[in-house]
């Protein structure tokens, strides 16, 4: 099945944190890709999520190696929203 990945970024203004993180991340923008996979069999072009990733570090930090985390593992996906959502809070 055909496969496409979208980029979009998310932005922190403050550090935060995510379970799978190795240590607390600084306030940046991040990247954030989107794995979707064609569905066969309907009558119109649709696609299913199958995996979400968070890059890091954030697109301002230079060198050094680049990780990725699962956001559709264990909870992640609320995880990420909560930290936005906090973000967004303290503003």
């Amino acid at each position: 099945m055909p496969v496409r990945t979208t980029e979009t970024t998310v932005t922190f203004r403050r550090p935060f944190t995510l379970p799978e993180s190795e240590r607390p991340q600084p306030a940046g923008i991040y990247r954030l890709a989107t794995d979707e996979e064609e569905i066969s069999g309907l009558s119109f072009l649709a696609f299913r999520r199958i995996a979400t990733m968070l890059r890091l570090p954030s697109l301002a930090a230079s060198g050094g190696s680049e990780q990725m985390i699962a956001i559709d593992a264990d909870g992640l996906v609320d995880d990420l929203a909560d930290a936005l959502k906090a973000d967004g809070e303290n503003r």
